[in-house]
């Protein structure tokens, strides 16, 4: 084992102190990924156990124009592409999986982008301490199902999640969930319908059965489409 692998924040398990992913490693990294990690992640990296920032756009230099959050950005390209669509803006991702933040730091260090900042942990741990009204959008790409009823508790997607994401979102702020397993589709529909924080921006089938205007495929999705699986487009705005 690297000391990267070795010092990348980790939880045996899932939903352990409010955790709503498994693994955290896969193959063994490179070298060069390994000293990503061990030295480009620093200078990316967000500190929560520091207090937060008055102002979460401050994170960023220049200071952003607005801040969005991507949870568990698997290979980070869907991130990295954003982020280079909107220099101005800043982006949060959020990878307990240490293989997708080192995949992730080898795009960053390819494209020099500089508007992206990273936490190797847990996303609700994340929600808490941002503060009130600093997001302007939450994207959940493709999340870990947990098909089996047991493991739905893992499930990203609770009301209590519901809840800290509408904490942090600005008025007008959305919440973008995409998914090609219809069960975890209709379980994030039926949580966010029974907000009173958030309604639904679909008005016809096509708003959630097609990519909203600039979506970005992940590798995921493609290989979904390849094998027959269609993907749910869910898009919910903070009241």
């Amino acid at each position: 084992m690297s000391a990267a692998e070795r010092d990348f924040p980790h939880r045996e398990g899932a939903r352990q102190s409010g955790s709503f992913f498994g693994r955290r490693k896969g193959h063994k990294l490179r070298a060069h990924q390994t000293e990503l990690i061990e030295h480009l992640l620093p200078r990316l990296a967000i500190d929560i156990a520091e207090a937060p920032p008055g102002d979460v756009a401050s994170l960023f230099d220049p200071r952003a124009d607005q801040v969005r959050l991507e949870i568990g950005f698997g290979g980070g390209e869907h991130l990295v592409a954003e982020a280079q669509e909107f220099p101005s803006f800043g982006f949060i991702g959020c990878e307990p999986y240490v293989n997708g933040m080192a995949k992730i730091l080898a795009q960053i260090e390819a494209t020099n982008v500089r508007n992206i900042r990273l936490l190797a942990g847990d996303a609700a741990e994340l929600l808490a301490w941002l503060p009130p009204r600093s997001l302007s959008r939450i994207d959940l790409i493709h999340p870990d199902p947990w098909p089996k009823r047991r493991h739905w508790k893992r499930r990203f997607v609770q009301d209590a999640t519901v809840a800290a994401m509408a904490r942090v979102l600005k008025a007008g702020g959305e919440f973008r969930f995409v998914s090609d397993i219809d069960d975890y589709a209709a379980w994030t529909l039926s949580h966010l319908l029974r907000s009173p924080d958030f309604e639904w921006l679909a008005e016809r089938a096509d708003d959630w059965r097609l990519p909203w205007a600039g979506f970005i495929m992940t590798r995921y999705g493609r290989k979904a489409e390849r094998e027959g699986r269609k993907a749910t487009y869910l898009r919910f705005r903070r009241i």
